[in-house]
């Protein structure tokens, strides 16, 4: 899907993904100590809403216009130090400089083909600081058709990424969603030096 679609998606009032943080960022990222954080493919911004609540400075970039200003309207009632933390990037995470020193990136239900992807998680790696934390979520609507080759399996995303991270998460696992079972693969880890 290109931007023009992706507008089309985001178009209606509701929120599609609704406006609470993904619980597996929140699980995954709760205990880590706020600083600066990178959210590729943030659509209507619920996960980079969330870290600026909880003090981090977000740049928080998608291809979506519509999904931007949807994200910017849910941050309007937050207190104006939570909206400063945060920078709405409308920009392609295939071709856009991420910048450097993050010390944490998400790459949460980021919808790329998996050689846009792997190009995109590399760049997001090398724009962390050493031990800045890459968070992967993705997910396989329908376990049934787990040989789509559009969703990498965790497996692979960790082959991918293993030479330029420590792996500290890398599993693969059905959750029950409100349109049925949903396979979530979830990558984490940290970049280990500067020359990774």
């Amino acid at each position: 899907m290109d931007s023009h679609d992706w507008d089309t998606r985001y178009a209606g009032d509701e929120l599609l993904w609704g406006s609470a943080a993904s619980a597996t960022v929140v699980e995954q990222v709760t205990s880590v100590p706020a600083g600066r954080a990178l959210d590729l493919g943030c659509g209507e911004g619920r996960n980079a809403l969330w870290l600026a609540t909880r003090g981090w400075q977000v740049t928080a970039v998608d291809f979506s216009a519509v999904a931007l200003n949807k994200a910017q309207r849910s941050a309007a009632p937050l207190p104006r130090s939570v909206r400063g933390r945060i920078d709405w990037a409308l920009g392609n995470v295939t071709n856009l400089e991420f910048g450097t020193d993050y010390d944490l990136a998400l790459a949460v239900y980021l919808h790329l083909c998996p050689d846009e992807r792997a190009a995109v998680l590399r760049r997001a790696v090398a724009a962390l600081r050493p031990g800045g934390i890459l968070l992967i979520l993705d997910q396989h609507p329908d376990p049934d058709r787990l040989d789509d080759e559009s969703h990498s399996t965790a497996i692979e995303l960790e082959a991918a990424l293993g030479d330029l991270l420590t792996i500290t998460v890398a599993v693969r696992r059905v959750r029950e969603t409100e349109q049925g079972p949903a396979v979530d693969n979830l990558v984490v880890g940290f970049r280990t030096s500067v020359g990774s």
